[in-house]
């Protein structure tokens, strides 16, 4: 694509698109502001659209009017049948497409240079879009196949305990190596021709092979953090395709993704006790043996509790502090907690919701849940803020959450959880557990201590089903 004379009415239009996408994050920072950021984040795109549209030439308007309305029904369709516990998965799903994309543009650029407008006078490619479009086709092929890895281990398509391959760090590095050196190989090779293209497909097929490799080792605890690496990798590969396009609205929208997604990927491993840079070279989660073991879990007792025990101690208490996890998520109990919260502060009790950073499947998880049952945002808190209010709760009421809960986590170095910062619960005057069984564990895949203290009362059945007559006994 061409673009035409320069004109002062397209940088600000670009202008005020990116204005809008600034103003889209900052509301998307807080449940309370996230409808009105995400308008902001439409209106932005829609100028970015239209005026990409008007001054770019088109071979065939009707062609691009009909590709919109084919992408934008299948992801209406898809919006309006997902389910909230399939969501961590349509994300993942959805940054490989933009992987994907980034690759093919590259590809297209490489083939037709021309149409590109990356010629120089000699008759070959620029330089410069030379380095944009290997760094572009090389980010778009590991966000696509990491991103479809993630899916995979989210959908529960393959395992989700970590895969360590033998010398795997050696590996990846000498692979992202060996992609930097054909890059500038590539970069400063001369007239386009064998060589030429055989180094281009082989940057791409190894940046596809490294995409593997740096997800697979990553277990199911740590795929929060995944998700939210692979949004900041789809963000620079989008930026990417706008300097291949000459499209300042999507450097800008790719660099602020992308930007984004790191400083939030960063915030997720500070909650979890994890290096940044592990996560990037793809070599942190549990060690081949670090994964806890369920088929050698310990015989304790422990005491079974019911909706009834609950119904009575909660209406008696003073405050109630609950944990949503995964479980609520798969459940679809939210609603029926919202309404148990409800009641409860009808009879005077004071009620709390306590979210972990890293709670479900992706960032934000219990936070949308929570948000689509209509709970109040002012009875939402994160970690730091309502940890310490945990001395004072008379009923810590743990519904489908395991790990951001496990104490072994602040005490068993061995354990693949040690290091990440959980709610301490242990310290409530009574717990309530929620768990469709004793014989499950958290996605990291290690036993709980606090199911078998003296203060706790599993509550052994479907989380909706349980709360459901949690709300009966009220």
């Amino acid at each position: 694509m061409e673009t035409h004379a320069v004109n002062p009415w397209v940088a600000v239009a670009y202008l005020v698109a990116g204005v809008c996408f600034i103003l889209a994050l900052r509301g998307l920072s807080s449940p309370a502001t996230s409808r009105k950021g995400n308008r902001y984040g439409m209106f932005g795109m829609l100028i970015a659209v239209v005026t990409t549209l008007m001054t770019h030439e088109i071979a065939s308007l009707p062609e691009i009017v009909g590709a919109i309305v084919i992408g934008g029904g299948v992801g209406f369709v898809i919006a309006r049948r997902i389910q909230m516990t399939a969501m961590p998965q349509l994300v993942a799903a959805f940054h490989s497409l933009v992987g994907l994309a980034a690759v093919l543009v590259a590809v297209a650029a490489f083939l037709n240079p021309g149409a590109f407008g990356i010629l120089g006078a000699d008759g070959n490619i620029l330089t410069v879009s030379r380095v944009e479009m290997a760094l572009g086709a090389a980010i778009g092929a590991i966000t696509f196949s990491g991103s479809v890895i993630a899916f995979a281990k989210l959908n529960g398509n393959m395992s989700g305990a970590p895969i360590m391959l033998p010398a795997r760090h050696v590996i990846n590095l000498g692979t992202l190596i060996l992609i930097l050196v054909l890059t500038g190989l590539f970069t400063n090779s001369g007239q386009a021709g064998p060589g030429e293209n055989v180094l281009f497909w082989i940057v791409v097929a190894l940046s596809f092979a490294i995409g593997f490799l740096l997800i697979i080792p990553i277990g199911g605890a740590d795929m929060p953090v995944v998700v939210s690496m692979l949004n900041s990798y789809s963000g620079w590969a989008a930026a990417a395709m706008g300097f291949t396009l000459h499209n300042t609205a999507m450097i800008i929208t790719g660099a602020l993704v992308g930007s984004s997604g790191a400083i939030l990927s960063y915030i997720m491993c500070k909650a979890m006790n994890r290096s940044f840079i592990s996560v990037i070279a793809g070599g942190f989660g549990a060690d081949a043996g670090g994964a806890g073991d369920g088929g050698t879990k310990e015989q304790r007792p422990w005491k079974r509790g019911s909706a009834e025990d609950a119904a009575f101690l909660m209406k008696e208490a003073e405050n109630v502090i609950i944990i949503p996890g995964y479980g609520m998520a798969v459940a679809q109990a939210q609603h029926a907690l919202r309404e148990m919260g409800d009641l409860l502060k009808e009879h005077g009790v004071n009620v709390k919701y306590a979210i972990h950073p890293v709670a479900g499947r992706m960032p934000g998880h219990m936070n949308v849940l929570l948000a689509e049952a209509s709970v109040p945002y002012d009875e939402v808190f994160e970690l730091e803020d309502i940890n310490s209010e945990f001395a004072q709760a008379d009923v810590a009421f743990i519904i489908g959450a395991n790990d951001v809960v496990n104490p072994a986590a602040k005490t068993d170095k061995s354990s693949p959880i040690y290091g990440m910062p959980v709610f301490d619960v242990d310290k409530a005057k009574t717990i309530f557990f929620i768990k469709r069984s004793m014989g499950g564990q958290g996605y990291a895949g290690v036993d709980n201590d606090v199911f078998y203290m003296d203060q706790t009362m599993m509550l052994l059945a479907d989380a909706k089903k349980m709360v459901e007559e949690i709300v009966k006994a009220l």
